[in-house]
């Protein structure tokens, strides 16, 4: 298996989410049949803007780096960090029987999005090279 892109991970998981954080503002109608009813409107609606605006993030920061390495190691780990949570949050309530089992399949693509963001980070964040060019001159 080849080298996982981050850039190219970046521009899928920002579109993932800015289409799934649009779609309940658009159309809550069809979302609910989906992922079933919901009993805050609103709710539904904060959640989709939060995950639309990191999607906005993670497409543009995908298509202005130049290369993977010109990803700031912050953005890999809110990007892993937010999958994670996610599908945490997907699973666990899903399982206890709160939301839909639907959640289930959301909840393993964010797994599979976490795992894959931890696969394609250096060891020690961004690399000494990266950082320079950020403007950052701490090497230790």
């Amino acid at each position: 298996m080849g080298k996982i892109n981050r850039r190219r991970m970046a521009i899928g998981q920002g579109a993932f989410y800015l289409a799934s954080g649009l779609w309940p503002l658009f159309d809550l109608e069809s979302f609910e049949k989906v992922t079933g009813p919901k009993t805050d409107d609103w709710l539904v609606k904060t959640v989709g803007l939060l995950l639309a605006t990191t999607g906005v993030v993670l497409l543009d920061a995908g298509f202005r780096a130049w290369t993977e390495d010109d990803l700031p190691g912050e953005l890999v780990a809110i990007a892993g960090g937010e999958a994670l949570v996610l599908g945490g949050v997907s699973s666990f309530y899903s399982l206890v029987g709160r939301i839909s089992k639907i959640y289930l399949a959301d909840a393993a693509v964010e797994l599979a999005l976490a795992l894959a963001w931890r696969a394609a980070s250096p060891a020690r964040g961004r690399s000494v090279e990266a950082s320079a060019r950020h403007g950052n001159r701490r090497v230790a």
